[in-house]
């Protein structure tokens, strides 16, 4: 099995994306975007198949993250894909995901220091 230090890495890494992709933007350019919505979806993928791969034991915890919303959104963007709302992904990205990037920093900082 793949270290768990690797999944969460793939969060951080995949919340800077998002960052990136959506600097600049307000709701109305993301809706009509379908090259950037596109882009942060997948980055929210990323997000959730990573945070599916988390032990249960790892996630228990953590449970001020809600790591079963984070896979739960995941599995309508992967197996609903014309079911996404994206006024949700939109919160999810613009702020939902900061929030989870400066948890998962914290968490390699103070659990996976070499």
């Amino acid at each position: 099995m793949r270290p768990e230090k690797l999944y969460l890495t793939d969060i951080v890494e995949a919340a800077q994306a998002i960052e990136r992709f959506l600097m600049g933007y307000d709701f109305n350019d993301f809706e009509k975007n379908d090259m950037l919505n596109s882009a942060v979806l997948q980055k929210l993928t990323v997000i959730g198949e990573a945070a599916s791969r988390l032990s249960k034991d790892f996630t228990t915890r953590f449970p001020e993250i809600p790591w079963v919303d984070i896979i739960s959104f995941r599995n309508i963007a992967v197996h609903e894909y014309f079911a996404i709302r994206w006024d949700i992904a939109w919160v999810a990205a613009s702020e939902e995901v900061p929030v989870l990037r400066a948890q998962i920093e914290k968490i390699l900082q103070d659990d996976f220091q070499d």
